[in-house]
């Protein structure tokens, strides 16, 4: 039987400017960065599938978008250019529950939403220090039972499959899929290429790795990244510039 093959769909649904350390563990302070927010269009197979909703109301500014060097959406736009509705999206899975992630999770009436268990935890018990849950985003889902949760790795559909790592959240999931070109893994936290690819002087001192510039356990963090480094042939970071300008991966 031929393997299933997906094709990966950037749409940038919002954007953030703030310090570039936010991305990376203790460099890169006082440099300004602006970053996409995404949500990935998975096509293939019989189902319409997405990685993450992104923002509610992003910000559509000529500086922003001039940053990115791509228009920014909303929803109904984004998924408009692949002839996609709300309503017709049956496979929701998120990396976390971070409100730039599942601000239009609301809107997706008939989709099956995949989440770790951690991360529902969470949402309605934050730390004081983690703002970025907000549970009123994902009240309607859950009221629906629209929610399966996650416990460890688990095969969502032949050729993708969740990839529990907690770096940057509780119940972090990246998400491996198989393609024309061999596996992709979409990461499940907050990074860009550079985590990926340190500078020789972070090189210098010995690390292969930045680990992500929020996150719970340091230590645990760098490791996750090293981790995930083998599992795929191609690693594309949750909040990577570049791929807002690449309609396809």
């Amino acid at each position: 039987m031929k393997e299933i093959t997906y094709k990966i769909h950037p749409i940038v649904l919002g954007s953030k400017s703030f310090d570039k350390s936010m991305m990376t563990y203790q460099f890169n302070y006082g440099k300004p960065f602006v970053i996409p927010i995404y949500s990935w269009y998975i096509e293939g197979g019989d189902k319409s599938i997405l990685i993450d909703t992104g923002e509610f109301m992003p910000l559509k500014s000529k500086d922003r978008e001039d940053a990115l060097g791509a228009k920014i959406y909303s929803f109904e736009e984004g998924l408009g250019k692949y002839g996609l509705t709300p309503e017709g999206i049956d496979i929701v899975i998120h990396t976390h529950l971070h409100n730039d992630h599942c601000e239009n999770d609301s809107k997706c009436k008939n989709a099956t939403f995949y989440v770790h268990e951690n991360e529902l935890k969470q949402i309605h018990n934050p730390h004081p220090l983690d703002y970025r849950y907000m549970e009123d985003f994902i009240l309607d889902v859950e009221e629906n039972n629209q929610i399966v949760t996650l416990k460890g790795d688990t095969d969502i559909l032949p050729g993708i499959k969740t990839i529990y790592t907690p770096a940057h959240s509780p119940g972090g999931m990246s998400v491996l899929i198989n393609t024309e070109k061999g596996k992709v893994l979409i990461t499940g936290f907050c990074v860009i290429d550079e985590n990926f690819n340190p500078p020789p002087q972070v090189l210098g001192m010995g690390m292969e790795v930045i680990p992500p510039g929020t996150l719970i356990n340091s230590y645990e963090a760098y490791d996750i990244l090293v981790k995930v480094k083998e599992l795929a042939d191609i690693i594309v970071p949750l909040h990577e510039p570049r791929f807002a300008k690449i309609e396809t991966i």
